[in-house]
């Protein structure tokens, strides 16, 4: 557990490596990270994706293009996390309908 914590914890992480696997086919810029994921600021974001780059479940590319853009894409190793998203969204919206229903 402490493991799984250390790598996927915190209020991002699973946040971005669910919108990367949603846009798999997109050109997922910095920016337009920054941007769709709401709240997040550059700073934090950046330090999140060199942690899941580092852990092999994110991977950094540069666009051949002028000026030079970065893109980011999951990895198939971090297309094993969506199992643990999936169980994390069913139960948000399980606890959800209990909270709202009570």
């Amino acid at each position: 557990m402490t493991d799984t914590l250390e790598i996927l914890g915190g209020k991002w992480k699973l946040l971005i490596i669910h919108y990367l696997m949603m846009r798999e086919n997109d050109m997922n810029t910095f920016n337009k990270i920054e941007r769709d994921i709401e709240g997040i600021s550059a700073k934090v974001l950046s330090k999140e994706l060199k942690d899941l780059e580092a852990n092999k479940l994110v991977i950094r590319q540069e666009q051949k293009t002028k000026p030079i853009s970065v893109s980011y894409s999951i990895t198939e190793y971090g297309k094993s996390t969506n199992e643990i998203i999936d169980v994390l969204v069913n139960w948000g919206q399980n606890h959800r309908i209990k909270i709202i229903s009570e």
